[in-house]
């Protein structure tokens, strides 16, 4: 195999599968599915070919990502971890990356030259009469880390978060790093000398230098499955425990310090954004916590004395279920009864909730569990609002997802009712603009597509993997959103500066 041809049926270059047993190459099933076509063929034993079908149905059955490398069977229908005891898997992994580092170059400015001739993309990026160029650029997935794709896309077009790590100066770290592309997860695992603060930094710095259409961010994810133990593997996972995971490490690293680099020296460069923040999760404040930190009011009411017990709790994201009377909803467009919206979610969140037999509160007055009221207040909303649409739920054994769409606003999203006190609030902090929604495609939590889409300057982009199109608000607004991130506007126009 001495260079990835076009794809043997359709002629395309999109979504390569090469098969491990012959070495034919197809597309993937979210183009046109010939690899796994490829793969049926192959189990269909041959006329007069009776003693050798039972080796022919075990041929064919894996295939490989050219892009990402990532091995998949057909029989299990799942990725495939391990290798041979001849490590044949990874010999084909390193023979496709030496192949696709003697194109990196040539292959990296044919995409870039395409892309900014494209008349679709130029007609979609004049703005107020001018053209301005692509700098965006995506994430290669590394065998189902869409998961991890989306959220990263997403929070690198967090302007104050973004800036905030791409500011930070570099560090060396001491397991000495090459100048050259890194092989494929092939560093040792007892490497202790690893930093996720530096890793996400360098990816967002790659995700905005505009020198290439697609970035690997194996360093990144390397770094994942050693802090993340839940992470680890080619399955597909969920983005909003991965962004939970991934805010909650940072925030720790962040508090242990750089590395070397002075913390003091940093915080005193943001002095604005850390002192205004009140809501510390676990100890000291961060980035994280300055930006996504919020603090809600629990209050709970005796319904049997009338004791009142609040309870404040700090947060980085609101998870919000989608009201029982929408769920059964599978379009915008149904015609039988209204759409649910965002605020029919937030209503639903905050509004008051009698508890039921299984969550009875234990009352300090009565000195015994009593039946109780709920409700929630926010005491200090964030500057980045998160908000995660609760689309999987457990009904006996499975979990099923909530396919509902949920209308939501790109603009002017006010928060003032839900505040517990909103007299102290100024006209402008409780808006929020929408800066990226996280979309789940399928049907399910350990399957699916996640993409995302993000507003940057003015313009809408659709990020799905290493792909990345220009868009427009009526496409973003009929995206069933997962996760959404609004953005405080009075922050959005530069109050707190980095």
């Amino acid at each position: 195999m001495q260079s990835l041809p076009h794809l043997a049926v359709c002629r395309s270059n999109k979504s390569p599968w090469v098969c491990l047993t012959c070495s034919s190459v197809h597309c993937g099933r979210y183009v046109n599915g010939h690899a796994k076509k490829h793969y049926e063929d192959a189990q269909v034993p041959l006329t007069n070919h009776k003693k050798s079908e039972k080796q022919d149905k075990a041929q064919h059955t894996v295939c490989m990502d050219c892009s990402s490398y990532s091995t998949y069977c057909y029989r299990c229908d799942d990725f495939v971890v391990n290798d041979t005891k001849l490590g044949l898997v990874q010999k084909v992994r390193e023979h496709l990356q030496n192949l696709e580092n003697s194109a990196f170059t040539a292959d990296r400015h044919r995409k870039r030259k395409l892309l900014e001739n494209s008349t679709l993309n130029s007609k979609l990026l004049k703005v107020n009469g001018s053209t301005t160029a692509i700098c965006a650029t995506g994430l290669r997935n590394l065998g189902n880390t869409c998961f991890m794709n989306a959220i990263l896309q997403s929070l690198s077009n967090i302007e104050q978060f973004c800036c905030y790590f791409k500011e930070l100066p570099a560090v060396e770290l001491r397991n000495g790093k090459t100048a050259g592309r890194r092989t494929y997860h092939t560093r040792s695992q007892g490497d202790s000398n690893v930093s996720l603060v530096e890793e996400f930094r360098k990816t967002l710095c790659a995700l905005w230098q505009g020198s290439q259409t697609a970035f690997s961010p194996e360093s990144l994810f390397y770094v994942v499955w050693k802090i993340m133990p839940n992470f680890r593997g080619y399955q597909q996972q969920d983005a909003h425990e991965f962004m939970r995971y991934l805010l909650d490490h940072l925030h720790l690293e962040l508090q242990g310090g750089f590395n070397g680099v002075s913390r003091s020296a940093i915080l005193q460069e943001n002095s604005t954004l850390f002192a205004s923040n009140k809501c510390c999760i676990n100890g000291a404040s961060t980035v994280v916590t300055a930006i996504f930190g919020g603090i809600l009011q629990n209050e709970v009411n005796c319904l049997i004395c009338g004791t009142e017990s609040r309870k404040f709790d700090p947060f980085l994201d609101l998870s919000l279920d989608i009201p029982s009377q929408f769920r059964s909803k599978r379009s915008k467009n149904q015609e039988n009864g209204p759409v649910c919206s965002l605020r029919d979610c937030l209503r639903s969140f905050t509004d008051l909730e009698e508890l039921d037999e299984t969550e009875l509160y234990m009352c300090h007055k009565c000195k015994k569990k009593q039946k109780s009221t709920k409700k929630f207040w926010i005491q200090k909303l964030p500057k980045v609002l998160c908000l995660h649409l609760k689309r999987f739920h457990w009904t006996a054994y499975l979990r099923n997802k909530v396919d509902t769409y949920v209308e939501f606003p790109l603009r002017g999203l006010d928060m003032k009712c839900y505040l517990l006190e909103p007299e102290n609030s100024g006209p402008e902090s409780c808006l929020y603009d929408l800066a990226a929604v996280v979309v789940h495609h399928g049907s399910g939590v350990g399957s699916g597509h996640y993409t995302a889409y993000a507003a940057h300057e003015g313009r809408w982009f659709h990020f799905n993997d290493s792909t990345v199109t220009v868009t427009d608000e009526e496409t973003v607004v009929k995206a069933k959103a997962y996760i959404l991130f609004y953005v405080e506007r009075q922050a959005k126009a530069g109050s707190d500066k980095l």
